[in-house]
């Protein structure tokens, strides 16, 4: 559940069906320029506390369950994970992002991808951006139906929820509004299908790895906004100064708490 820009998104059911969410063209003031002498921001993002146990979801309530039931826990029920630390308590799926950057580094990336592998999605974090699309790929012999949803602190927008797809595909268009940055999506039919997107509108940000570490390289000298996030953790922010080829470290710590953005 989160923000965006505009959307146009084309659904195919099979094996696979393909969601694609193609973003409007206000491309914001983000410019593309030759960067010298630039610094870097490294760091590493950690847990302190108990790890919020995992969802628990009966699978005898959901169909599908003895090809969903794959990845059980033996007793009947499927886990949704959302907090992943490594084994330095490393925290896993945290975007990091520099804020209000208009000038720096060319702004060019490849289309994000989602599967829906064993009843899943993965990753369970990506980053999404205007001109950009997500696409989602079914790799289940089994149906999925999307749902997708936009919040904040001011509420819950639903921007998609298609409850029977063709096969021969589906065209819509969802409108991210409100100056929302975060995107949630859902499978109706197994709830314990989620997963979330992070909106971008420049290239410096990362998503930590399993040890929780990031860098963000060719930042022009200057002083900037910079936002970590997580999706059950919910934010950091942290206001940083970096000169001409510098290094800079920068570390968080987030703790067991449930917040929205």
């Amino acid at each position: 559940m989160k923000r965006m820009v505009m959307t146009g998104l084309w659904l195919v059911v099979g094996i696979p069906w393909i969601l694609t969410l193609g973003f409007g063209a206000d491309a914001g003031a983000y410019e593309s320029a030759t960067v010298t002498d630039g610094a870097a921001v490294r760091g590493t993002i950690t847990f302190k506390g108990t790890v919020p146990p995992p969802k628990e979801f009966e699978l005898r309530r959901y169909p599908d369950r003895e090809f969903c039931g794959a990845l059980s826990d033996g007793n009947g029920n499927r886990l949704l994970k959302e907090v992943t630390l490594g084994p330095d308590g490393g925290l896993k799926d945290v975007v990091v992002i520099v804020e209000g950057i208009e000038r720096g580094k060319p702004f060019t990336f490849t289309d994000a991808e989602v599967e829906a592998s064993i009843c899943q999605f993965l990753p369970f974090v990506t980053v999404v951006g205007d001109k950009r699309r997500i696409t989602v790929f079914n790799r289940d012999p089994v149906s999925h139906d999307i749902q997708g949803y936009a919040y904040d602190q001011a509420g819950v927008d639903i921007v998609l929820h298609r409850p029977a797809l063709h096969v021969s595909g589906t065209t819509d268009f969802v409108q991210l509004v409100k100056g929302r940055k975060v995107f949630t999506m859902q499978c109706g039919m197994h709830p314990y299908m989620q997963n979330w997107g992070y909106a971008i509108d420049n290239p410096y940000y990362a998503v930590t790895d399993l040890n929780g570490s990031f860098a963000i390289g060719d930042l022009p000298a200057g002083t900037y906004h910079i936002k970590a996030w997580h999706p059950m953790l919910g934010t950091q922010e942290r206001d940083i100064t970096v000169k001409p080829n510098e290094t800079v470290s920068l570390d968080w710590l987030f703790e067991a708490k449930r917040a929205i953005e």
